[in-house]
């Protein structure tokens, strides 16, 4: 799962991009970090661990009409688009590592306000080297998820579950 800072940016992104869906910022950023701040994670997500996150199954468990579920399948369409077009087998060390030495410039980069109930799990290191992710993949993913309307997303799910619920090979996104 991209880790929290990356949900939140895409979130700042899309409510920047997406002002006519007149979301409450609260409730929707609630909705965004939702799915990682439970214990059992294959239920947030609809699927085996969130890796497998199933829209489709999500769209038939819950409507969009609120900005808390706006939010959670904002956060369950980065995490699909994350693992089915940018990246493939990883370790989780490796990346939450990644995460941490991303995590202050995307802050910044993206003004991100990191919610008082998580900021202990949000972590900052200041030396490192990347191993899995590069700042290029994640301001692509940021940018790409946070241009998508999640409204034709979720009506496309459900009209044709197979392009939200299948994995795709990485080589058709490049």
């Amino acid at each position: 799962m991209p880790g929290y800072v990356i949900h939140l940016a895409v979130a700042e992104q899309y409510l920047k991009k997406h002002k006519e869906t007149k979301e409450d910022y609260n409730e929707f950023i609630e909705g965004v970090i939702f799915p990682d701040n439970v214990e059992d994670k294959s239920k947030t997500h609809y699927g085996v661990g969130s890796a497998n996150s199933n829209l489709y199954k999500f769209l038939q468990d819950k409507n969009i009409e609120t900005s808390f579920n706006r939010g959670h399948f904002l956060h369950l369409l980065t995490d699909y688009i994350f693992y089915n077009r940018y990246i493939e087998a990883m370790s989780k060390e490796i990346i939450y590592n990644d995460y941490d030495l991303l995590n202050k410039e995307l802050i910044e980069k993206y003004n991100v306000n990191v919610p008082d109930k998580i900021k202990s799990q949000v972590f900052h290191k200041e030396k490192g080297t990347l191993k899995i992710l590069s700042r290029e993949l994640v301001d692509k993913l940021i940018e790409d998820v946070s241009n998508l309307d999640i409204f034709n997303v979720a009506k496309e799910t459900l009209e044709k579950p197979e392009k939200w619920t299948k994995t795709r090979p990485l080589k058709e996104y490049k």
